[in-house]
């Protein structure tokens, strides 16, 4: 038996390949994914490690530092001074490094990365775990001097000698770049500049007193964990984080897991994707094989194989295939692998392809992903061929699957859809957000799964609708092309499911785009009152200046400041939330229309006050005037009286998580040092909109970061940030698609070899070889819209449902792309007619006689 499975699976070794590529492009993606994420943790991890301090005090942070407040948290740079006094400590630094600046050169152009990485600005100290060194130039001397480092001077054509502007949160200053320092570690992607030790304080935090960390250097023989218990009782209760090496890069790598995980989920979204085509085809592939092996496997039931030994020959052909494709599908993921390390290079995170890691882990998940999925999937085309009786190797066995009922089939699909529109109907009426999405996700499996079981019983009516002008427009040739696809449901049925998953994902995602492009549209319209927006490009706060210089320009009128707040308030059901507050100016009702449910701005915006979404307030038991302990950064404390209840929608909320709002006085008070988020500007009485814009324009020439908006531009970009998620599913619709290509052309080829005979057959009757081509073409685009119409049906279904989730966050409108729903079904029909060519080609090209005389 051994030896028949080996020959038989080295026969049909063409059969199998396209089976095999979509066990590769799966395995390809899981592997690729893990080797990027450990090479970049394992290289993140050694030059956070190496440039760690032994111990490091920093501000505490005791709420979410990551909210663009603008304001930088500090220590006393005096601090450096009582550490150094600490037994132990052989060298203590008071370091400054802040990422909240803008650098532009002469031409008022940003010199910093465009990828998101941060533009740094820190101290000129060199120590044994400094990731540069000085390579041409000198050392910043005082006011005036900076140094960058070569990987932006090179992108941004900046040369020893150039004059530089530096935008920091206290105001701008200009440098003169006097030397390049190059990194001696891993760029992660960054652009630092460096001042003078003596002047950075001042220029970048408004003061030589304060700080930004402080660096200590271990005594010979002290470990850092005993410098860290003696650092910190000498600080006592302060409001300080004492961290050693090792914390302080966990934390660091912490900061940057995020990044990593989003790429490592994409990847592992395409793998999974991969693995589910690649199922359907390869569960294809099997049963085809066992059609057309029919009597080769009754001859072995006949010379005496059991159905064990059956079952377990068309498993090993599996497992074959499996280790065939992981093992080539591994070597894909590093190409792939070395492909993303190439491609964050580009953007500008510089890694190297040599120290590429491949932990045992990897090779492990590719052979359980590629050899796990060919068996499940080969396992019922096995049980199968089990049961294949030995007297069909005496008779034309019929091919397996016509004609067999399919009563089981029908129950089990009408069972699981029942339970999985059930899940979707109580989605769609669910009042809370989590039961919504979690009834959302059992309802989208279940009725996937559904689409799949009763797949087969669909296509007789289905396709007889849509290959219903076949005959009238290609006659007799259009007929046969129609029953060929009609002549074995479940093989059409598992040859559409490849497609109708890629697609399903794409109607769905695109119907829930569209209807929060609408949404926004609907909202910005409701609820923006200003002529016109002042925000950095990627919502980061601005320096005063910027502010100071719009309000002096001609024909603004009313400028009102929103700045963000991080805070934590406890509320009277006894819960501690954090979240992220807006504080606004007064006037705001000049420049935005609030739904108030109780209360106003005046009341919500004056000192001491705070307003909240109504809907946050009633599930905290909340009231107007309840007074409320609110945190805010560096231990500061307060209560606050609400003010103001809002009737917004979610989406149109003030902050984050409750909608808290504030007045400016407030939060300058409470959160000193922060920064501009955004300007709502209206022209002055006597000055139109569309005079005030360019004049500007013109005044923020000298801001690239800053961007003028009104209400146009703010449904654009809205629409430009959904669009990159939509462009993530059209990515993963493309591996969907390119694998069901491969299962209908492996169907069709599989099929061609199955009715080699009728063929000949047609043929020596008078069928031309253009008529049998344009007849396997036209069977493979009914194949290809079924399945395009059941994929998108179902992703229809699922986007209304997905509307009416985020219908719960205030996203209420509901909209559906016909114009992308309609090229989809027309681009089905491509992919029809391309995945038939090779089939069709093969086909027209059959000896005659030999077709006839063919087993």
């Amino acid at each position: 038996m051994l030896k028949a499975t080996l020959r038989s699976f080295l026969a049909h070794k063409g059969r199998l390949l396209l089976s095999a590529l979509a066990v590769v492009l799966s395995v390809a993606f899981v592997a690729g994914s893990l080797i990027f994420s450990d090479t970049v943790t394992r290289t993140f991890d050694r030059l956070f490690a190496s440039t760690a301090a032994d111990v490091t005090v920093e501000p505490k942070d005791d709420l979410n530092s990551n909210v663009p407040s603008g304001a930088v948290q500090t220590v006393p740079a005096a601090l450096a001074g009582q550490v150094a006094r600490v037994d132990g400590v052989a060298s203590a630094h008071a370091d400054v490094s802040v990422e909240n600046i803008t650098v532009v050169d002469s031409d008022h152009k940003s010199v910093g990365p465009t990828t998101g990485a941060p533009t740094i600005a820190t101290d000129w100290y060199v120590t044994h775990r400094s990731p540069v060194k000085l390579t041409s130039g000198h050392a910043p001397q005082g006011a005036g001097q900076a140094m960058l480092d070569a990987d932006t001077a090179d992108k941004k054509n900046v040369k020893i000698g150039d004059t530089l502007t530096v935008m920091a949160q206290p105001g701008s200053f200009d440098v003169e770049i006097v030397g390049i320092a190059t990194f001696t570690t891993t760029n992660p992607g960054a652009a630092l500049v460096f001042l003078d030790p003596k002047v950075a304080a001042t220029e970048l935090l408004g003061s030589a007193d304060k700080a930004t960390s402080i660096s200590v250097d271990a005594a010979p023989g002290v470990s850092d964990a005993v410098l860290k218990d003696r650092v910190s009782a000498a600080l006592g209760s302060g409001p300080y984080d004492v961290k050693t090496a090792d914390e302080q890069a966990k934390s660091s790598a912490a900061s940057l897991g995020g990044f990593l995980d989003v790429i490592k989920y994409v990847m592992l979204g395409f793998a999974g994707i991969a693995v589910l085509v690649g199922v359907f085809l390869i569960v294809n592939t099997f049963s085809m094989l066992i059609a057309q092996r029919t009597r080769e496997l009754g001859l072995l039931r006949a010379l005496g194989a059991d159905r064990r030994q059956v079952r377990r020959s068309v498993l090993t052909e599996a497992v074959l295939l499996g280790l065939v494709g992981s093992t080539l599908g591994l070597a894909a993921g590093i190409g792939l692998a070395a492909g993303l390390i190439r491609l964050m290079s580009a953007f500008g995170m510089n890694l190297k392809t040599t120290e590429m890691v491949v932990g045992w882990g990897t090779p492990v998940a590719a052979y359980v992903v590629g050899v796990g999925v060919t068996f499940v999937a080969a396992y019922l085309p096995a049980r199968r061929a089990a049961t294949v009786s030995p007297m069909a190797a005496l008779a034309d066995a019929d091919i397996a699957g016509v004609g067999r009922p399919m009563k089981v089939r029908a129950i089990v699909g009408a069972v699981v859809g029942a339970l999985g529109a059930a899940a979707l109907l109580g989605c769609a009426t669910a009042s809370k957000t989590a039961s919504a999405a979690s009834l959302l996700g059992l309802g989208v499996v279940l009725t996937l799964i559904a689409t799949v079981i009763a797949g087969p019983l669909l296509v007789r009516p289905v396709i007889r609708v849509l290959g219903g002008a076949f005959p009238a427009l290609f006659g007799p040739v259009g007929r046969m092309s129609q029953r060929n696809a009609l002549r074995n449901p479940r093989r059409t049925g598992a040859t559409a499911a490849a497609l109708m998953v890629g697609l399903a994902l794409v109607g769905g995602m695109s119907v829930a785009s569209a209807s929060m492009s609408k949404s926004f549209d609907e909202q910005i319209d409701k609820t923006l009152g200003a002529d016109y927006v002042i925000q950095n490009a990627n919502f980061t706060p601005f320096s005063q200046e910027v502010t100071n210089a719009v309000r002096a320009t001609d024909g603004v009128g009313l400028v009102v400041r929103q700045r963000f707040a991080p805070l934590a308030v406890r509320l009277p059901d006894g819960k501690r939330v954090e979240t992220t507050a807006s504080g606004y100016d007064d006037r705001l009702d000049d420049v935005a229309h609030v739904t108030y449910a109780q209360g106003d701005s005046a009341a919500a915006l004056a000192d001491g006050a705070i307003g909240m979404d109504v809907d946050f307030a009633k599930d905290h038991g909340v009231k107007l005037g309840s007074v409320l302990p609110v945190e805010f950064p560096g231990d500061r404390t307060t209560s606050l009286k609400v003010g103001a209840l809002t009737d917004q929608d979610a989406s149109e909320g003030f902050g984050m998580e409750g909608g808290l709002f504030l007045g400016m006085g407030t939060v300058e008070k409470y959160v000193p040092g922060g920064q501009d988020s955004a300007l709502y500007v209206n022209a002055t009485p006597g000055t139109s909109a569309e005079q005030l814009r360019p004049r500007l324009e013109k005044t923020l020439d000298a801001y690239p970061q800053v961007q003028v908006r009104d209400q146009a531009d703010y449904k654009k970009l809205v629409h430009d940030q959904i669009a990159v998620l939509l462009y993530l599913v059209y990515a993963l619709l493309g591996l969907a698609i390119v694998i069901a290509v491969l299962g209908v052309v492996n169907t069709l080829a599989l099929s061609v070899v199955e009715r080699t005979r009728e063929i000949g057959l047609l043929r020596a009757i008078g069928l031309g070889r253009r008529q049998l081509r344009r007849m396997i073409r036209l069977e493979s685009v009914v194949i290809a819209v079924f399945g395009a119409v059941l994929g998108l049906a179902l992703g229809l279904i699922w986007g209304v449902c997905i509307q009416q989730v985020l219908a719960l966050q205030g996203m209420k409108a509901l909209a559906v792309p016909w114009g992308t729903i309609v090229a989809v079904v027309i681009g089905s029909a491509v992919v029809g007619v391309v995945a038939a060519l090779l089939p069709a080609l093969r086909a027209s090209r059959m000896n005659v006689l030999a077709a006839i005389a063919h087993e």
